[in-house]
C-alpha cells in the first residue's frame, strides 16, 4: 500500500464531488483581459480593482527602485532590512489613512496572523464575526486569548456576548472584516464602535477589500463611515486595489513600537522587496492625487450589477464591486465557471470550504480597467450560460 494513499483518497474525493480543478496559467499581466492557458479572455477574478498593477507610473517606480536597491531587502526589518523606502511608505500610508502610525508587513495574511497574537494574551477575549476571513481565523487560533463568535453582522449577538463575558476579562477585542470578501457586504462599523465604547472594548477591522475601494480616494471603510480615530487597529492590503504586494496595520505609534518587537512575520521573514515598496508608494500617491480610478471602478460595478439583476441573477447582498453570482450546488458552480470560460470569460467558482456546502457562487471582481465592451461581453456570456444551466 502506498504511504500516500490517504492523500490520493482526499484528491479522489474532490474529483467525486465535482470540485477538483487544475490551476489555470496566466501568461501575462493580471489585467482586464488576460492570456489564460493561451486564450484571450475577459478577466473577472482579479483583486486588481483599480488597474494599478499595470499602470506605467507604478511600473516605472518599481524599475527605478530595482536599479537602485536590487531585487530583495536581504534581511528582516529588525536587522538591516528596514530600508528607507519602507519608512517612507509607512509615513505616506499614515497620512493617507489619516491615522497616527502605520506598520507594513509582507502580506495581509501576515498582518492578521502576526498582529492578533502579538496584541492579545491569556486573560483577554477575542470576539470575532462568524464570516471573518481565514487569515483572521488563523490569527485568532494563534492567540492565547479566549475566543467567542458572534453571528454575522448581528449586533444583538455581539452585545449578548459582551454583556455576558466582558467583566471576566482584562481586554476584549472585537474583530471584523470591513468588507466581507465572499458576499461584498459591509460590517456595521458605527454600531460596533458604539458597543465597543459602551463595553470598553478594542476594535480591529480588516479592510483588505475596502482599501482603495471605499471612502475618499479609496481611504477605506473607516473613512466611508467617518470613523477616523475610532477604530484601534485597521488592517489593509497592498496587493488588491493598490496593485502590488504586502499589508499594513494603521494604529497608534506605541502599538507600532510593540509590533516591531513582537510580530513574528516581521521578526522571522525578510522585508518587502524594494521594487514592490516603491511601486506601492507611487500607487498611494496616485490615489491621493485623484478619485479618477475609484470613480471608474464604481461606475463599472454599478453597470454590471444592474445588468445581472435585470437578467434575473441572484447577486446576494453585495454593497461593493464584489459581485457574487449565487449558483448553489458546488458541482454546478464549477460547471458554470467552466462554461463561462468557454465563452471567453474567466470567473472563479467559489465552493466549500471557502463558503458553506451548496452555497457556491461565481464571484465577479470588477475593475476600473474593464471597458464597456469587456463588461457587455461578460454580461452576454452570463446570460447564455445562465439560461443553458437553468440558473435564470
Amino acid at each position: 500500500m502506498s504511504k500516500w494513499k490517504f492523500i490520493e483518497e482526499k484528491v479522489q474525493g474532490l474529483k467525486d464531488d465535482g470540485v477538483y480543478r487544475k490551476l489555470p496559467i496566466n501568461r501575462g499581466p493580471c489585467d482586464h483581459v488576460i492570456d489564460l492557458d493561451g486564450r484571450r479572455v475577459v478577466n473577472l477574478s482579479s483583486n486588481n480593482y483599480l488597474g494599478l498593477a499595470t499602470h506605467p507610473r507604478v511600473k516605472k517606480a518599481s524599475r527605478d527602485a530595482l536599479d537602485r536597491y536590487g531585487v530583495g531587502a536581504g534581511s528582516v526589518r529588525t536587522i538591516v532590512g528596514n530600508q528607507d523606502l519602507i519608512e517612507e511608505l509607512e509615513d505616506l500610508l499614515a497620512e493617507f489613512k489619516e491615522e497616527e502610525a502605520v506598520i507594513c508587513y509582507q502580506s495581509g495574511l501576515n498582518c492578521n496572523i502576526g498582529t492578533i497574537q502579538a496584541i492579545t494574551d491569556k486573560g483577554d477575549l477575542i470576539i470575532s464575526d462568524e464570516l471573518n476571513h481565514a487569515s483572521i481565523i488563523d490569527g485568532v487560533r494563534l492567540s492565547k486569548a479566549d475566543k467567542a463568535i458572534y453571528k454575522h453582522n448581528d449586533m444583538e449577538s455581539l452585545e449578548g456576548i459582551l454583556k455576558e463575558k466582558r467583566q471576566d476579562y482584562r481586554n476584549v477585542f472585537i474583530i471584523t472584516d470591513g468588507v466581507f470578501s465572499m458576499d461584498g457586504d459591509l460590517a456595521p462599523l458605527p454600531e460596533i464602535v458604539k458597543l465597543a465604547k459602551q463595553y470598553d472594548a478594542l476594535t480591529y477591522v480588516d479592510d483588505a477589500h475596502g482599501s482603495g475601494v471605499l471612502g475618499r480616494s479609496g481611504r477605506g471603510t473607516v473613512d466611508h463611515f467617518g470613523l477616523h480615530g475610532e477604530i484601534d487597529f485597521i488592517i489593509g492590503t497592498l496587493s488588491k486595489a493598490i496593485g502590488v504586494v504586502g499589508g499594513y496595520v494603521a494604529t497608534k505609534q506605541k502599538v507600532k513600537e510593540w509590533l516591531l518587537h513582537r510580530a513574528r512575520p516581521l521578526l522571522f521573514s525578510t522585508a518587502l522587496p524594494p521594487a514592490a515598496t516603491a511601486a506601492t508608494i507611487e500607487s498611494v500617491k496616485m490615489l491621493m492625487e485623484s478619485e479618477e480610478h475609484t470613480k471608474k471602478l464604481w461606475k463599472n460595478a454599478e453597470y454590471f450589477k444592474k445588468a445581472l439583476k435585470e437578467l434575473g441573477f441572484d447577486i446576494g447582498i453585495s454593497e461593493t464591486p464584489i459581485t457574487p453570482v449565487m449558483i448553489g450546488e458546488d458541482a454546478k458552480t464549477m460547471e458554470f465557471s467552466k462554461a463561462l470560460l468557454e465563452e471567453g470569460v474567466f470567473v472563479s467558482g467559489i465552493v466549500f470550504p471557502t463558503v458553506p456546502k451548496n452555497k457556491g457562487r461565481c464571484r465577479v471582481m470588477i475593475s476600473a480597467s474593464h471597458t464597456k465592451e469587456d463588461l457587455d461581453h461578460a454580461i452576454d456570456a452570463f446570460e447564455k450560460v445562465g439560461k443553458k444551466l437553468g440558473v435564470i
